[in-house]
């Protein structure tokens, strides 16, 4: 039994790594994880990805159905529960059976009124500044195992890579944006003024730290009186 399910992992891993290979959101890409989750683990009725950023923002990710959203909203009002534990603390946060579960007394029988009584979360190594964790959800007890666990965290590790290649690229793209704004500014003091390339940069330089100002919000200035010969 193991076998095939190792087999139908390393699969279902290939398709998810060429398809993360094209251009896809976020939510696309976790999307296809907890699709993955439901399809290789047994057990699983539900599964999704809760996101935590700076100042307790949080959102949730590519969920199967409404389920994770609402208990990922639980656990924000309460401030625990194991997608919580497991973004913010632990590696894994397993839960047999939330009818006895002690370790959140509030989450735990609001859980239990929605027809959740197991549950399986996995944090994800994104950043410092953002917690995540993947978070799977049963209507029986003890619906998880071991080998539960470790196709979980192969599917995490593969979530957080998704997450950090988006955030790569939007850190990519805001520095190109950054870099094409002082060019421009650079282009029409350039022009306006009659000074060299470098001179240009000195001026705004010179500019930004007058005014306190970053560099690229005095470029957009500079830009924003492309059409004021006065200025």
């Amino acid at each position: 039994m193991t076998e095939p399910r190792n087999h139908d992992l390393a699969v279902r891993m290939a398709e998810l790594a060429r398809a993360a290979a094209a251009p896809r959101t976020v939510e696309e890409v976790l999307g296809d994880v907890t699709a993955a989750a439901k399809e290789l683990i047994p057990g699983v009725d539900s599964a999704g990805v809760l996101m935590i950023g700076k100042g307790g923002k949080w959102d949730s990710f590519g969920a199967t159905s409404d389920l994770p959203h609402q208990l990922d909203e639980l656990q924000m009002k309460y401030g625990e529960g194991p997608c919580v534990e497991a973004a913010l603390d632990e590696v894994i946060v397993r839960t047999d059976d939330f009818r006895t579960e002690e370790r959140w007394p509030q989450y735990s029988p609001e859980v239990v009124e929605l027809g959740v009584l197991s549950g399986l979360s996995f944090k994800l190594y994104t950043a410092a500044r953002t917690a995540g964790a993947l978070n799977l959800f049963a209507f029986k007890p003890h619906a998880f195992d071991g080998e539960a666990e470790t196709i979980g965290i192969v599917l995490a590790a593969h979530a957080a890579a998704a997450i950090l290649a988006s955030r790569e690229g939007e850190e990519l793209q805001s520095a190109l944006s950054t870099r094409d704004r002082i060019g421009q500014a650079k282009g029409i003091i350039m022009e306006r003024y009659g000074v060299d390339d470098v001179r240009a940069f000195e001026m705004l330089r010179r500019l930004s730290q007058d005014s306190n100002t970053k560099l690229v919000d005095v470029a957009a200035r500079v830009i924003e009186t492309r059409g004021d010969g006065n200025r």
